[in-house]
């Protein structure tokens, strides 16, 4: 008996992760293949004539083991993989992306499909069925179901590659981030970093049986290096390591990746009867076309621009007064480091004693408590798949909502960043509402023997940023799993995330959580009014940042003709000159660790952090004004996060907000 294929025997039917093993995986992947293929085999040999019932949510519900198989399965290749795991993906993943293609391109399942949907106005459906059986329809025609049959099969190879080329551009980052580490045995070249994370750099070098300090390449490592390093030297070195991961022409480059992957994208968007992969992307999006994301950056651009220079103006006079006539990208954190501590007498060493993990934990908890009536009890008897991880069960008004798992530190076997996933979609069959599985995981650095894990206040909003996304999972109220959640727009989707964040410069919201880890010492009125105070420095510089990020994605996904004869270093450098603010270094460059857009879902889409910006500062605004914990909004916003992709997502937000988004509300935010 395979443990993946029997219905969990569980709490909640939840993740069994301490019975499986890595040989579950790919019988099991095979098995549900061919369980999933019978329930569409059924829905196309059913004799009686197509039906909104009998067709499109019957294609709604299949395949459910399936998909919590995978996203246990590619989870964990994120969180917590090993080299047995990651062959596993290789091997799975072209099976799985040919299983998509059979589905996608079944001919008899489309016929009924386009039957039903050709005489929609018989049925009478709501407004969350019909959106279901126009994505349903959009959904094959976007994956080649009007294709001839040549075509169909071009279609389901470049699908394959990609699935492949992209996992792989994955792998590589990882380990071209792993293979790096700096061994330091001079106290000295550690002037000017705080003592907490001179601690964590010397456990970090007890693991791997060395004396001194390892500096690593992951976050939690490396961006306290960057900021507090004197020796300029040594910054220097790490910041080559880190601006060269995959793009030191050895075995995890991902040059040549970027390139195929690029164009295996545009043939699948030429196949498919659009001009580039852009326009196939965005014709899904609020945005609709890249001439309208274009222009959306730009206009950022032109007003950012000038608060960004000004802003680097400031750092570059301190930098010369270190006798630096030249700043460079390496030099941008140390600098805006001692500006911050200048202008608002804050440091993050400071913070960080007043940011314990389990109390900003706990203040989120809280938050959610207040707005949405959730409150979250630890679980130990639900399986984990590492001792690290925490598992709450979230419950609303006392009835069973959600179970949430948490992630927080880093490890060898997991990527970089912090995301919000989920192993169990909510829908509703039957008389039951199946509620979700949700999961955030982070990279914060790790209790040390004497201190809990603090954190950088830009970590706090991360955990909110990621606790945003996990409430759009857990209040999440459809009837279709798959237009639950998080399952929106994709320009839509940051929303929740940066909406949450707000909250952490809110003095009255600080106040609440913001206390001494030693002496339960609330932080000091002046330092909670600096940080709301500083919640705009070096705004324009990271505004920046974004559009360049953004642009640069964009001018992959509409001009990849153009690399034919360039190399992926000249293209980054041409298309992020307009938001560079620092002489580029020949021996870097930040494509070949992009992995929002060559190995996440961000390809044609990273403009959305900026999109979803506009709409978060215009809803947070709408808060301000009737007070941040008003009853009222919540309740609306609640129906705005439990609708998932039920309706259209400007319609979703007028009918929160009683008006669509001003970009104006954005720019009040950002620059007064």
């Amino acid at each position: 008996m395979n443990i993946l294929t029997e219905k969990f025997n569980t709490p909640y039917h939840s993740a069994p992760f301490s019975s499986i093993k890595n040989e579950d995986y790919l019988p099991a992947f095979k098995e549900l293949i061919q369980k999933s293929e019978a329930e569409i085999n059924a829905i196309v040999s059913n004799p009686e004539a197509p039906t909104f019932e009998n067709v499109i949510e019957a294609l709604a519900y299949s395949g459910e083991q399936l998909d919590v198989v995978s996203n246990i399965f590619f989870n964990l290749n994120s969180a917590e993989t090993s080299d047995e795991i990651q062959q596993i993906a290789q091997e799975v993943s072209p099976i799985l992306t040919e299983y998509s293609s059979k589905i996608s391109q079944n001919e008899a399942l489309f016929n009924k499909i386009r039957k039903v949907y050709d005489e929609k106005e018989k049925y009478n459906l709501n407004e969350e069925q019909e959106m279901l059986l126009n994505e349903t329809y959009k959904g094959f025609v976007r994956s080649g179901a009007l294709l001839n049959e040549e075509d169909k099969e071009k279609l389901k190879k470049i699908s394959m590659d990609l699935s492949v080329k992209s996992l792989q551009f994955g792998q590589n980052v990882l380990a071209s981030t792993n293979a790096y580490f700096k061994h330091i045995t001079n106290k000295e070249d550690l002037a000017g970093i705080p003592e907490a994370i001179m601690d964590q750099y010397a456990e970090e070098a007890k693991e791997r049986n060395l004396d001194g300090w390892v500096v690593t390449l992951q976050y939690p490592s490396y961006i306290p290096f960057m900021t507090y390093a004197e020796n300029r030297e040594l910054r220097k070195e790490l910041a080559l390591a880190n601006g060269k991961k995959s793009f030191d022409g050895g075995e995890f480059d991902n040059q040549n990746l970027i390139k195929e992957l690029l164009n295996l994208k545009q043939q699948k968007a030429e196949l498919l009867g659009y001009k580039n992969y852009a326009d196939f992307v965005l014709e899904e999006r609020m945005a609709k076309s890249p001439v309208k994301v274009f222009d959306f950056l730009n206009e950022l651009l032109t007003k950012a621009k000038p608060y960004a220079d000004k802003e680097i103006e400031e750092l570059k006079a301190l930098a010369k007064a270190d006798g630096i006539d030249e700043m460079q990208g390496y030099d941008h954190a140390f600098y805006a480091e001692k500006l911050r501590k200048a202008k608002f007498d804050l440091n993050d060493e400071e913070l960080k004693p007043y940011f314990p993990l389990n109390q900003v934990q706990d203040a989120v908890f809280g938050l959610a408590e207040q707005l949405f009536g959730l409150t979250f009890e630890e679980r130990n008897d639900i399986p984990k798949y590492h001792d690290d991880v925490k598992v709450y069960e979230v419950k609303e008004n006392g009835t069973y909502k959600s179970l949430l798992y948490v992630d927080y530190f880093p490890r060898k076997g997991k990527r970089a960043g912090a995301w919000m996933t989920s192993y169990k979609n909510q829908y509703k069959r039957n008389g039951e509402n199946s509620r979700p599985h949700i999961s955030i995981v982070c990279n914060f650095s790790k209790p040390t023997k004497d201190t809990p894990s603090l954190l950088t206040f830009q970590e706090v909003t991360t955990l909110f940023h990621e606790f945003g996304h996990a409430l759009h999972g857990m209040m999440a109220d459809t009837q279709y799993p798959t237009l639950s959640g998080t399952s929106v727009k994709w320009d839509f989707v940051e929303l929740p995330s940066q909406f949450l964040e707000n909250f952490c410069y809110e003095p009255e919201f600080l106040k609440t959580f913001a206390k001494h880890y030693k002496t339960g010492e609330v932080l000091p009125d002046e330092k909670i009014e600096r940080i709301a105070q500083s919640k705009n420095f070096m705004e324009g510089y990271q505004t920046l940042r974004q559009l360049g990020f953004g642009l640069l994605d964009m001018n992959y996904h509409t001009k990849v003709a153009e690399l034919e004869n360039e190399s992926v270093k000249e293209f980054e450098d041409k298309y992020t000159k307009a938001t560079t603010l620092y002489p580029s270094n020949p021996e870097t460059a930040m494509s070949p660790s992009f992995s929002h857009i060559f190995q996440g879902g961000y390809s044609a889409g990273y403009y959305s952090y900026k999109w979803a910006e506009v709409l978060d500062a215009d809803a947070f605004q709408y808060f301000k004004e009737n007070g941040i914990f008003n009853p009222e909004i919540a309740a609306k916003y609640k129906v705005l996060l439990s609708s998932g992709g039920t309706k259209d997502p400007m319609e979703l937000y007028k009918s929160f907000r009683g008006s669509e988004p001003k970009v104006e509300s954005l720019l009040k935010r950002a620059f007064g």
